[in-house]
């Protein structure tokens, strides 16, 4: 039984009675960080993480993040592997394509840094955030798909902060009222 359909109930015992107080802006960021639709940009041997994220093993659909490839419907854009001069135009007007609020998460040291090819190449970006604002950097040659949950939980944490006024910051997420049993362990 899920915490929603036993809300009514927790919120009639809890301290304040049967009223709940928050913001609607608190709302808003709760629902956007719960609900990511991503899409995936795999452009060299990060792609390959990439994709078995999505395998049932890791089961990314659990934290809300599924993938989906049109800019225009996504709200997260995991960029995975190097990235080419050539290249960074599209990337740029895909990301231009995404409607507001949107997210980058920058996935491997290529997307990061330009990783190794970066010294020896003269067409590789030294990291996509040369072109895009990153939210969340996620190291490693190829980082692990377990690297990449924690970075979506990295993201939803940055979301939660986030205020729908421009420039503004909350101190607090908003979070729901939860049984003793899941967060006590009692």
């Amino acid at each position: 039984m899920a915490i929603v359909d036993r809300l009514g109930e927790k919120l009639d015992g809890g301290r304040g009675g049967s009223v709940i107080l928050t913001s609607v802006d608190a709302l808003l960021d709760y629902c956007r960080g719960k609900s990511l639709w991503a899409m995936p940009m795999g452009t060299a041997c990060c792609a390959m993480e990439l994709i078995a994220a999505s395998f049932s093993k890791f089961d990314f659909d659990r934290h809300g993040t599924i993938p989906f490839f049109d800019p225009r419907h996504t709200d997260v854009m995991i960029v995975a592997g190097t990235i080419t001069h050539k290249m960074a135009p599209v990337i740029k007007r895909l990301y231009e394509q995404m409607a507001d609020p949107k997210w980058v998460i920058a996935m491997g040291n290529c997307a990061v840094s330009g990783g190794i090819f970066y010294y020896d190449t003269y067409s590789v970006v030294r990291g996509v955030d040369e072109i895009l604002p990153v939210d969340v950097h996620i190291a490693g040659c190829p980082p692990r798909p377990e690297s990449l949950q924690d970075g979506v939980l990295r993201l939803r944490e940055i979301i939660a902060t986030e205020s729908i006024a421009p420039g503004h910051k909350r101190k607090g997420a908003f979070t729901l009222p939860r049984d003793a049993a899941e967060g006590d362990g009692e």
